[in-house]
């Protein structure tokens, strides 16, 4: 399956609608409200009628329109519309506003926008900034939406349920060629936009058959937002190619997941590392094994959770590492060691952890992971991460910006994300590994642990806190959270302070925002406690 595609997500739509038009090839969930579902025919004819109402405000092959909503079927209707035109989708993560949200329309040169209503508050700040880009229409009366949609904006719905228009012929372009952008956004690190060409279709389809070994009895689940590669890559291109059910949720929900699996029959799902934590620090539950779910896809799993996730939910954990700008390596079920993603698959990716200056680093020794394309030029790809001032790189390699290390056996582990390492007394700490004991505590369903600048100002080391949220109904024991962190991790990996707070903020990938916590942080407020021994 993987190398039949034609260049064009539209023209193998079409010929999968031909086949089977009927199929229910994507399931979104969304309770309490009736669930949604899409057939190949579905997605061809609501995705010529958009694809229509887009030429006709003149966006044509190589223009750029963005996509801003929760998980809805229209995103995938969308992402037809612009294959048919040879246009580019970008999707954007809901939770982006005001100037970050401004700035990637107006860097990407994005001409549309496709809003849910519920996001019209900040799409009218870009349309009253000047931005040279127009509504194609509007999601009306969505179940999150919070008030009235002005009436004069155009209705998507109505376009996706109005009368049928002609078929527009989609024509096949080169696989290079993007037909999405997608941005990677990290704190006080300009943004990098990546452009997605029908070769990443390609690579999806050939880890569904021979990494994940998805069969037509499988059925796949993601709540990971559709505006971040990993939902497309695991879960929604394996099942429109391979045409195996996928259940799609609006929104990743930590204490519903095994529900909806069940519910739907759910065999597999992919998950990010800090929602592996958030899942695994619910309280237990008599059903936690109520599912039919066998395998977990988890990237950034993180250490000393593997086998205790495993014990609790019954799965076993598929550990990969990849990223929108490219590089893929995995550790199959019973493989590798705990703790390593992989290694790459023969052939397709090389890998390599590099001192600052180049050289190869020894096993165990920590370096930046770099990689290269081991079939066509690296190139298209990626695009490079910017390196230190000073730092080399071999020639034909990228950076990942993600620091790790190998095993003597050539395994990879993951260590941190370049800047996000925190040295406590010369000594590293991960974050993950801190995060993973703490979450196991009974007063605790979710932490965050990042680094504050120490009194003394020492340059270089940080003073660890970690963020809590407290189990409902429970006052949490401070006292007992710090002795029982103690119990179990090294005295330096011990945080000095915990911060009580009612949620962590996350990411479009659930990724922990660690930059909101610490605008809050005060070492005198109400909701900080230090450890004293």
């Amino acid at each position: 399956m993987g190398n039949n595609l034609s260049g064009s997500l539209a023209i193998d739509l079409i010929a999968k609608a031909e086949s089977h038009p009927d199929f229910p090839v994507v399931t979104f969930e969304n309770h309490p409200w009736p669930d949604e579902v899409l057939t190949y025919a579905d997605i061809v004819i609501k995705g010529n009628k958009l694809a229509r109402a887009i030429g006709k405000m003149g966006l044509c092959r190589g223009d750029v329109f963005s996509i801003i909503m929760r998980n809805h079927p229209e995103t995938v209707i969308a992402m037809y519309a612009a294959s048919v035109l040879n246009a580019v989708l970008m999707p954007i993560d809901h939770q982006m506003k005001g100037d970050q949200l401004y700035g990637q329309i107006k860097d990407s040169g994005s001409k549309g926008i496709i809003a849910d209503g519920e996001f019209m508050d900040s799409v009218e700040e870009i349309l009253k900034n000047g931005a040279d880009v127009r509504l194609i229409g509007c999601l009306h009366q969505t179940v999150e939406q919070r008030g009235p949609v002005a009436a004069d904006y155009p209705d998507l719905r109505e376009i996706l349920e109005g009368p049928e228009v002609p078929m527009l012929a989609p024509r096949a372009g080169s696989v290079t060629e993007p037909f999405q952008i997608n941005y990677n956004w990290e704190p006080g690190v300009n943004p990098r936009s990546i452009p997605i060409g029908y070769d990443r279709i390609r690579q999806a389809c050939f880890l569904a058959e021979n990494a994940w070994r998805y069969v037509p009895q499988d059925r796949l689940y993601t709540g990971i937002s559709l505006s971040h590669w990993n939902a497309q890559m695991i879960t929604l291109f394996p099942a429109l190619y391979q045409k195996i059910p996928a259940v799609i949720s609006r929104q990743f929900s930590k204490n519903r997941i095994w529900e909806f699996c069940h519910h739907h029959r759910c065999t597999t799902f992919s998950l990010l590392g800090g929602m592996l934590l958030s899942i695994y620090a619910e309280p237990p539950r008599p059903d936690d094994r109520d599912h039919s779910v066998g395998v977990v896809l988890s990237t950034g799993t993180p250490r000393g959770l593997r086998e205790a996730f495993q014990n609790r939910f019954g799965v076993v954990i598929h550990e990969w590492y990849g990223s929108g700008e490219g590089g893929f390596a995995h550790n199959p079920p019973g493989a590798g060691p705990a703790g390593s993603f992989g290694k790459p698959m023969p052939g397709m990716i090389e890998m390599k952890v590099i001192q600052e200056d180049g050289a190869e680093c020894a096993p165990y020794e920590i370096g930046e992971l770099i990689l290269r394309n081991g079939c066509g030029a690296t190139g298209r790809m990626c695009q490079a991460v910017p390196a230190a001032p000073g730092a080399k790189t071999p020639k034909g390699w990228l950076r990942s910006g993600d620091m790790g290390h190998q095993d003597a056996k050539g395994w990879f582990y993951f260590d941190f994300a370049k800047g996000d390492g925190l040295r406590r007394k010369g000594e590293f700490i991960l974050p993950e590994q801190v995060e993973g004991v703490m979450a196991g505590h009974p007063d605790v369903i979710d932490v965050c642990v990042y680094g504050i600048s120490l009194p003394s100002g020492e340059p270089g080391d940080s003073e660890l806190v970690a963020a809590i949220v407290p189990t409902p109904d429970r006052i949490p024991d401070i006292k007992n959270i710090f002795h029982y962190s103690l119990a179990r991790l090294e005295r330096n990996q011990v945080p000095a302070y915990i911060q009580i707070v009612p949620e962590i903020p996350k990411s479009a990938s659930e990724k922990n925002l660690s930059q909101y916590l610490k605008k809050k942080f005060g070492t005198k407020a109400e909701n900080v406690y230090r450890f004293e021994e």
